[in-house]
């Protein structure tokens, strides 16, 4: 049974039924309170109806915090994941009610995100999103749908070719000497990648206790193809490393993947490099590995791609082409 009350201002709607939640809303007009009520009732009377009182109570910065806790924890790109989540957190989307997000609100996140950013940073976020999403449903109980399923991703990005050339790192790497407030990790971090053709996440990840200057190599326990790999260090590699200190952590590179994109990012900028990505760097030591290594498994093996796999027939054609020019 539904009932109407003005209180000052508003209009006050109950709805009571046996074997349901009571719900109450407040409207600015009768008029919107009564087509609440019978909506609501018809919803009631078909057996489409959803209690959202809890979704209402869930707001998404607080559903992302638990997500971080409990779920990003047991992910390799935890890090990574939990820098999303807490650039996610501080915008105007999540300040929504899990009731009040709808595919409308996330798709205005993607346009104004698209403004500043790549489509495949977005297509991160929103998969990222719609995870937390969907396991707030399934595990927590959260009786909402996942408006991420109706809202249009970014067309996913083809492939990159992109090489560093040698005047262009030269430049890179004078801007990342560390003066003034510039971090003093990214000059040797890009160099080593240079070097090695490590991804960005096996470099943050990389710890002392698997560095081996003797033998001249650093193991990887878990790579993104979900496997262990040893790497071989060139002298210039040993001897950047040996240039670090030990820190407390740790870790090699005890920074960000926020502060790494970040100073890359300004550091490409006061070159005048346009059009690089940190990924770049990887692609480039591996076209530079192909020189040396032209056996597709053997260079493989070294930077962790598929042997069949586009990307390494892809580095070896660049090899070439360089060496013709």
């Amino acid at each position: 049974m539904a009932s109407l009350r003005q209180r000052g201002a508003t209009w006050q709607a109950r709805i009571r039924r046996k074997g349901f939640p009571d719900e109450v809303r407040s409207f600015s007009t009768k008029a919107e309170a009564l087509a609440w009520t019978r909506a609501l009732e018809s919803d009631i009377d078909r057996g489409t109806y959803l209690d959202t009182s809890e979704a209402r109570r869930w707001l998404l910065r607080d559903l992302l915090q638990r997500y971080m806790d409990e779920v990003s924890p047991t992910k390799r790109s935890f890090k990574r994941e939990a820098e999303t989540i807490q650039f996610m957190q501080r915008q105007r989307m999540a300040l929504h009610s899990m009731a009040a997000l709808t595919p409308a609100v996330v798709a205005a996140y993607r346009d104004d995100r698209l403004k500043t950013v790549r489509a495949g940073t977005i297509i991160r976020e929103l998969s990222i999103l719609s995870s937390a999403i969907s396991h707030a449903r399934r595990e927590w109980g959260l009786p909402t749908s996942n408006p991420c399923a109706l809202v249009r991703k970014p067309p996913t990005p083809q492939g990159r070719t992109r090489l560093l050339t040698e005047n262009e790192r030269a430049r890179l790497l004078a801007e990342l000497r560390p003066i003034k407030r510039r971090s003093p990790w990214m000059q040797p971090l890009v160099s080593l990648a240079l070097e090695t053709a490590m991804r960005r996440g096996e470099l943050l990840a990389l710890e002392w206790r698997h560095v081996n200057l003797q033998a001249q190599t650093v193991f990887l326990p878990m790579t993104k193809n979900g496997s262990s790999r040893t790497v071989p260090l060139s002298k210039a590699a040993v001897e950047i490393l040996r240039t670090l200190p030990v820190s407390a952590s740790g870790l090699v590179f005890p920074v960000s993947y926020m502060v790494v994109n970040n100073c890359f990012v300004d550091a490409c900028k006061r070159a005048g490099i346009n059009d690089l990505k940190f990924h770049d760097l990887r692609h480039t030591a591996t076209t530079k590995l192909a020189e040396k290594l032209s056996n597709v498994i053997e260079l493989a093996s070294v930077t962790g791609l598929r042997s069949a796999s586009y990307s390494v027939e892809k580095s070896i054609s660049s090899s070439r082409s360089s060496c013709h020019h």
